[in-house]
């Protein structure tokens, strides 16, 4: 089990993200019922996981603390903006998140999507107008750090495999929203009616699903497909997680070492950690989503099931996943086990993550 020792480092750190988070909320010149949306989904508590993450590779890497905090609450912003958009009905429609109704129950579709639109755009605004001039930090570690979290947000990362993930969960129904539309341009602004666009999108699709074939605008995520064996499902899961979820946690491991003036191997090794443990976390996850309790988990079990989505549990069984979960914590302490002692903490909090009931 977790040490204790690791419990009350985890807790410290906890208590500095949440004093900066508010901190950097203490803004002028918003609405005030923005600032409440995003209050509301921001100071919701959490596990604080990703920025825990890039002060621990910041620690691991020799840093100061104090160069670590704007990106680590900027990874938290991201992190919560894409939880908000993630309920909304358009998404995974869920009404309940960290134990409070969604962002939409409370304020809306409009302003949900607007709250994390502004903590989307806030994150990349704390990191950019940290002080620098300390001798610790410099405007190209700022600058990339900026990169560091775009791109393990956008689409070739978290946005990127929440796409995939809708596709693998809604087959054909997804294809036909985004089929590429080859429109001619027509009228005053150079662009056909909506109705008129979609209609040609739709007809212009193949359906692999139905046609068994396979359009190269289409990616290979089709559930329907009897061709696809257990295996193939197991290696799009995982790519969905790889980006989904392992991106923005290898990425805030990267980022504490960005703060720093950690050498390119240090940094590959956190990010094999970052993308091992990103993907035991998600197992962990989708164990939790058969197995856990809805006070402790502070959501509706079973919504996975329910939804229809592709999970570990599903594909492999329990026990076998928390085999899989297993394996892929000792890859990554593997992976930081020559830093030794540095790397105490990361170690823990990879164990961590497979052992928690939320």
């Amino acid at each position: 089990m977790t040490n204790s020792a690791f419990k009350v480092h985890l807790e410290e750190l906890r208590t500095v993200i949440e004093a900066a988070l508010v901190e950097t909320l203490d803004r002028g010149g918003w609405p005030n019922s923005l600032k409440s949306a995003v209050e509301y989904s921001l100071m919701a508590g959490g596990k604080r996981l990703r920025p825990v993450l890039v002060l621990l590779a910041n620690e691991m890497c020799g840093g100061r603390q104090a160069d670590a905090i704007p990106a680590a609450c900027a990874i938290e912003m991201v992190h919560t903006y894409s939880l908000i958009h993630d309920d909304l009905p358009s998404m995974d429609d869920d009404d309940f998140r960290r134990g409070r109704l969604t962002s939409h129950k409370v304020f809306g579709e409009a302003l949900a999507i607007l709250a994390g639109d502004c903590l989307l755009t806030l994150a990349f605004e704390t990191i950019a107008t940290q002080v620098t001039g300390t001798g610790e930090i410099n405007g190209l570690q700022i600058a990339e750090q900026m990169r560091i979290l775009a791109s393990a947000a956008g689409g070739s990362g978290m946005v990127g495999g929440q796409v995939l993930d809708l596709e693998a969960e809604r087959g054909a129904l997804v294809n036909v929203e985004n089929a590429e539309m080859h429109v001619q341009n027509t009228g005053k602004h150079g662009c056909e009616s909506g109705a008129t666009a979609v209609q040609k999108a739709v007809d212009s699709v193949d359906f692999p699903s139905v046609q068994g074939e396979t359009s190269s605008s289409i990616p290979d995520f089709c559930p329907n497909d009897s061709n696809r064996t257990a295996e193939t499902r197991v290696v799009e899961l995982s790519q969905i997680h790889r980006m989904k979820t392992g991106a923005l946690i290898a990425g805030a491991l990267e980022l504490g070492a960005a703060t720093t003036s950690a050498d390119p191997d240090i940094r590959n090794r956190l990010q094999h950690f970052g993308h091992c443990i990103g993907l035991a976390f998600q197992i962990a996850d989708d164990l939790l989503d058969v197995t856990g309790d809805q006070t402790r988990l502070g959501k509706k079990p079973g919504r996975d099931a329910d939804l229809g989505k592709l999970t570990y549990p599903g594909l492999l069984g329990i026990e076998s996943s928390r085999a899989k979960a297993e394996q892929l914590v000792q890859e990554a302490c593997d992976a930081v086990a020559v830093f030794g002692d540095r790397s105490r903490w990361l170690r823990e909090l990879a164990r961590f993550m497979v052992e928690r009931d939320h």
